[in-house]
């Protein structure tokens, strides 16, 4: 019989694109490796992509962490990259421990991903040391991003803002349209282009179009986030058609 695994997300409360692209990447897996996956939501009250909004938010991340590990979630996914990054450098260590010490004293022990830390993680996997972005955020929030990154290790070299406040607004965006947005991206000395470096804005479809289009290596917050769930669970990250990072390579 397949392994079963419970996947536990922490989502914002407008979020609509993590609870459906971390489940095609997987259901895609099972396509052709044992494994079965179940998915588990807890969500935290955000409707406007502020810095105010974001921190209220990241604070009420404990309680969504206790609730998913009463489901006793095998692993544990917090789905806001730039909630995380507007915290401050580095803070991903912070709140994955943390989370994770949550899950602890509740008796239901789970390793906990964020998005931040894991395009941070997926980035140094596949060797990028200099990157070109997508975002749908506001020019302060994606200098934030850009801090983060660069902070990292990781120079940013272009970065798209499409300026978009709502994020309801951001979560029915065509999941297609980063093919054609990021042909505008300067990837000239570029290891890597990350396709959405936000974990509302749809992109799933537009991964490997885009490095089959321009050869580098491309992911997403998305693609990135379950990378690093497998990796946590020790099994193969190997899922045809979503990009370099889940090429099975790394």
């Amino acid at each position: 019989m397949p392994t079963s695994f419970r996947i536990g997300q922490i989502v914002p409360s407008s979020n609509t694109t993590m609870e459906t692209e971390i489940p095609a990447v997987l259901r895609a897996r099972e396509q052709h490796a044992p494994e079965r996956f179940t998915f588990h939501s807890s969500r935290m009250r955000m409707k406007h992509v502020t810095k105010e909004e974001l921190s209220k938010m990241d604070a009420d991340s404990d309680r969504c962490a206790l609730e998913l590990s009463d489901a006793r979630v095998d692993v544990l996914g917090y789905a806001c990259l730039v909630a995380i990054m507007s915290m401050g450098l580095g803070y991903h260590r912070q709140s994955e421990t943390r989370l994770h010490q949550r899950t602890v004293d509740n008796g239901g022990p789970a390793p906990v991903v964020t998005s931040a830390g894991a395009l941070v993680d997926g980035l140094h996997a596949i060797g990028a040391k200099k990157v070109a972005i997508l975002t749908p955020y506001m020019k302060p929030l994606t200098r934030l991003v850009v801090d983060y990154l660069e902070h990292e290790g990781i120079e940013v070299l272009d970065a798209i803002s499409l300026e978009i406040p709502d994020n309801l607004e951001v979560g029915r965006q065509d999941p297609r349209a980063p093919i054609e947005i990021t042909k505008r991206l300067n990837t000239a000395n570029a290891d890597a282009i990350v396709a959405s470096a936000c974990v509302q804005m749809p992109s799933l479809p537009s991964v490997q179009a885009i490095e089959d289009r321009n050869g580098l290596p491309v992911l997403s917050s998305s693609v990135a986030t379950t990378y690093m769930m497998l990796k946590r669970l020790s099994l193969s990250t190997a899922v045809p058609g979503f990009g370099a990072l889940l090429s099975g390579k790394f």
